[in-house]
Parts: structure tokens; sequence; C-alpha cells
């Protein structure tokens, strides 16, 4: 969309240093104003329209930071590539949002990903671990494992489920002695989905939507 409104606005924007140039020639070259005045306000409205349509709802909000704390959004921007600070400010807010526990549970379902680092020769570690996905298995949806050398293994798991569930599982794998730089991602996803498929040779599904 972007080049088209730079197209657009700057044929327009031409037009009317065009009127505004021969205003002295008289009625004509007003009304040429006129056009390319309204010729801008509707290439605006109507690009309004459209993003409108191409996105979900937005709100405006005006907040007040700190200079040191918007530096750091700034700063923040930079080195994660974002192009302004609404989308900086948005992804900030809603990783705060996903990772507080009343946001987590509020729609009650989730999808997450949690990681962790593990020697795979401790006190039957890797049992104990493989034993709690079997034990879930109803919030487990897959795990991946690679070894980073003899001993220790790096391992995700997938999960899904009621949140409360899956923030317990999370923890309780976490706290597992031997279990090291262990993270919980979350997604919470919205509730009322039902089961369903695209077509007649398509398979029965449910769509995990995220809720933020």
């Amino acid at each position: 969309m972007a080049p088209l409104l730079a197209s657009v606005i700057a044929s327009e924007a031409k037009q009317s240093r065009h009127a505004w140039r021969s205003h002295a020639d008289g009625p004509a070259a007003a009304l040429d104003v006129s056009n390319a005045a309204r010729g801008l306000l509707d290439c605006f409205a109507s690009l309004a329209v459209t993003a409108h349509k191409e996105g979900p709802p937005v709100q405006r909000l005006t907040i007040s930071l700190d200079d040191n704390i918007a530096a750091a959004i700034d700063a923040f921007m930079e080195k994660q590539g974002y192009s302004n600070r609404s989308e900086a400010v948005r992804d900030l807010v809603r990783d705060a949002l996903v990772r507080s526990e009343e946001a987590g549970t509020s729609t009650h379902r989730c999808v997450a990903a949690v990681s962790y680092v593990y020697d795979y020769d401790g006190r039957d570690l890797a049992m104990r671990l493989d034993k709690a996905q079997h034990e879930n298995h109803d919030l487990t949806i897959s795990s991946m494992r690679t070894r980073l050398d003899h001993r220790h293994c790096m391992e995700v798991t997938l999960l899904r489920g009621h949140t409360d569930a899956v923030r317990k599982l999370a923890a309780q794998t976490m706290a597992e002695r031997g279990v090291h730089f262990g993270q919980v991602n979350i997604v919470p996803i919205r509730d009322g989905g039902e089961e369903h498929r695209h077509d007649e040779d398509g398979h029965h599904h449910v769509h995990s939507t995220p809720a933020l």
C-alpha cells in the first residue's frame, strides 16, 4: 500500500501546485485549486476506509512517558527494526499482558512453547520429563530435542489447553532439578472455537486464533 499511497499523493500534490501557481489567471484556475484539494481529501478518505477494512479496529491512546523511557523505547525500536513507536509499544504491551497471570487466565485457553536445557544423565531426569508429558498427553502437542554435548539436551515442548493447566505443567517442568534456562511463551487463544472443516475432503479441526 505504501508505494500506491506515495504515487497518488504525489500526483494530487503536483496538480495542486500547478493550480496554485496559476491562481492569478482567473476563476478557472481557482476551480482547479478546488478540484485538486477535493482530490486530495478523497484520496485520504479512500485510504482511511481501505486501511480500516484491511486491519482489526484500533483505538488511539495518548500516554505520557519520562524521557528515559522514551529513549529506551527508541533504542528498542532501532535494535529490533521497528518502523514506528506505535508498533513497538503495541508489542511491548501485548507481551506484558500475556505474561501477567490475569491476562493469561482471562481467555481460559492458550497455546504455549516451553523451552529448557537439562542434563540427560542426571537422576533419570529425561525419564521424568517424558513421563510428565505422557501423563499430560491431553495438553502436550509435541516436543523437539537436540543434543548440545555429551550430557546436555535442549528441548522445546508445545502445549495447548486450559491456561491454568498449561501454566502448572510448564512450571513443574522448569522446577525439576537439573532443568536450566527454563522459559515459557504463552499465547492466549480465543474461546468458543468449534470443530469444522473447510470442504468435503478436509479434516475436522479447531482454530487456535490468538486473542491479543
